[in-house]
């Protein structure tokens, strides 16, 4: 632009500008926003903002503008006129209109912003009023509130301004668990879109079964095998040492038990939509598991993953030997495999998402930038950044603030 040009007008009018909020309510239809644009248009008057809200086939739509001056408007000059204007318009189409005198914009929102995400099955007003005071008591402002979707759980999102993060995940956790619902809380920003990768675990979180029980079940151990692995991921015992005492009760079973095992893994609801959704929005998605190669490889083919890793069942011919080979995933192999995972994909750790549900997951939900605790267990979800307690694994598209009509959508137009 040259120096002899007139920077264009902004629409940000100054704190003492007049200003004027028009609100129209009523039974939705087509061409209402812009029949209100065009009657204010008549008055040469600056958008400030808008906001639009349909629900159940009723329209609240808001816009907050410049009020006319003087020697603006060729169908009248004054607040007076527009006003008339207005309310004859919103009569003519059985609206309901609403015009507050004020200045300047909105009041700037606090520092501190949040997006706190609200799952329920269902979402009852007890519920959403008990967050809502919550979220007031820690200093913070409901800014907006919206739903993510409406089955198979109900999931809204409050962005809220005004409190520390912390501050509101704190609040937030124990009466959630109070409540019966799940609520997650995540720092608003660019870096909530960027998280670019997602691990999970794979027993009972990926899939509903816990593979080496899947194997015991052949070998006729499955309650000794059973028990050890409730105690392991419960945290009370080793988890090296339970898988080699769970694993050396296999020792002797036919190879072919490893193809049974596999048509026998039951993936989790929700966990084909999840991993399918993610891959279309540009995420890479791996798994790391305490369970078998032999099984993670399948997955990992079967879903389009772009990383697995787990323990590997030693066979010599033709049979399992009872031992594993190589490195065991364990809690911090688990830690160091999302690590490693990241650095290939060339996604910060900041921006990672991990989910699972036993107490060898701890390190790995720690270390992301976003650790989600799926049905785990009590020393889980008290440890874990947020935890979703609905059988559902496509649940956690919500916490990255997509909605289910942008899956459904995504789906219609794949063939």
């Amino acid at each position: 632009m040259s120096a002899s040009q007139t920077p264009p007008a902004t629409a940000v009018p100054g704190d003492d500008e007049p200003t004027l909020l028009v609100k129209i309510f009523g039974k939705d239809r087509p061409g209402i926003t812009a029949g209100l644009f065009d009657t204010l248009a008549a008055y040469s008057v600056d958008v400030v903002d808008i906001e639009q809200v349909v629900t159940r086939g009723r329209i609240t739509l808001c816009a907050l503008v410049t009020a006319p001056s003087p020697s603006q408007g060729s169908t009248g000059s004054t607040e007076g006129d527009l006003r008339a204007t207005v309310h004859g318009w919103a009569e003519s189409l059985n609206l309901q209109a609403e015009i507050i005198s004020g200045r300047g914009d909105n009041r700037p929102r606090g520092t501190g912003r949040s997006h706190v995400t609200v799952l329920g099955h269902p979402l009852t007003a007890e519920s959403a009023a008990a967050i809502a005071a919550a979220i007031t008591s820690t200093g913070g402002n409901i800014d907006r509130i919206f739903r993510l979707a409406k089955y198979p759980v109900t999931a809204v999102e409050f962005a809220v301004s005004g409190a520390a993060t912390e501050a509101l995940r704190s609040v937030l956790a124990p009466e959630a668990a109070r409540l019966g619902v799940d609520v997650a809380v995540v720092a608003a920003g660019l870096q909530r879109r960027a998280q670019r990768l997602v691990v999970m675990d794979v027993d009972s979180t990926l899939i509903q079964d816990e593979v080496i029980e899947l194997f015991a079940a052949h070998a006729g151990c499955e309650a000794e095998v059973a028990e050890v692995t409730t105690a392991a991921m419960r945290g009370e015992l080793d988890f090296e040492q339970s898988l080699h005492a769970r694993v050396e009760l296999l020792g002797g079973l036919d190879a072919s038990v490893v193809e049974a095992v596999r048509k026998e893994v039951r993936l989790t609801p929700g966990a084909r939509t999840l991993v399918r959704t993610l891959k279309r929005l540009g995420y890479q998605v791996g798994v790391v598991s305490g369970g078998f190669t032999q099984v993670t490889d399948a997955l990992k083919e079967e879903l389009g993953l772009d990383f697995a890793s787990a323990n590997t069942l030693e066979i010599v011919d033709g049979k399992l030997t009872g031992r594993v080979t190589g490195d065991i995933v364990d809690r911090a192999g688990k830690a160091r495999l999302l690590r490693d995972f990241a650095q290939q994909a060339g996604v910060p750790l900041a921006q990672t998402v991990a989910i699972g549900d036993g107490a060898n997951d701890l390190d790995m939900l720690n270390a992301a930038g976003l650790g989600v605790a799926f049905n785990a267990k009590p020393v889980v979800r008290e440890a874990a950044h947020t935890a979703v307690n609905v059988p559902f694994l496509d649940t956690v598209l919500y916490l990255l603030g997509i909605t289910r009509d942008e899956v459904e959508a995504a789906d219609t137009h794949v063939g």
